[in-house]
């Protein structure tokens, strides 16, 4: 979690840890979002994968769904999620994805609420699979946490 950390710690308000799922609100911009860190792996990584959740108050959007990858894609490269028993082709450039549209946003994070866990999958640059693996205890809590706070921003 320290590498989603590096900017100064007075910028971010840490509002919890629930299971793997942490919760923060930085005033500054302002947003809050649930955060976690992929399950552990011995295979190649090349960045610290990660899924968030935020909420963007003044732009008047919540709920948007990220991830960072464990590597980066090739150009026009397709990642899939699988939450619930279905399958999300979110949206990617690089090493993130990200939810295609408002509505795919808002049936992860409904998702997200019930299902025990998630997996992110894709072909690297180089055109090897790989995936990433969430763990979902304490990422309902965490979302709404994150959510609460950025009400009263």
């Amino acid at each position: 979690m320290a590498a989603l950390l590096a900017t100064p710690a007075a910028a971010r308000d840490s509002l919890g840890m629930f299971g793997d799922w942490g919760a923060f609100r930085d005033p500054a911009v302002p947003r809050c979002y649930a955060i976690a860190m992929a399950d552990p792996s011995a295979f190649e990584r090349e960045t610290q994968p990660y899924a968030a959740i935020g909420t963007w108050p003044k732009r008047g959007e919540r709920g948007q769904v990220h991830f960072r990858l464990s590597r980066r894609i090739a150009a026009g490269g397709r990642v899939t999620l699988s939450l619930g028993g279905q399958r999300y082709v979110l949206a990617a450039g690089g090493a993130d994805a990200w939810a295609a549209d408002p509505r795919m946003d808002a049936a992860i994070v409904a998702a997200m609420r019930s299902a025990r866990s998630m997996y992110v999958s894709a072909r690297d640059s180089r055109g090897r699979p790989f995936g990433n693996a969430y763990a979902l205890p304490g990422a309902a809590t965490a979302m709404d946490s994150a959510t609460l706070a950025c009400a009263r921003l």
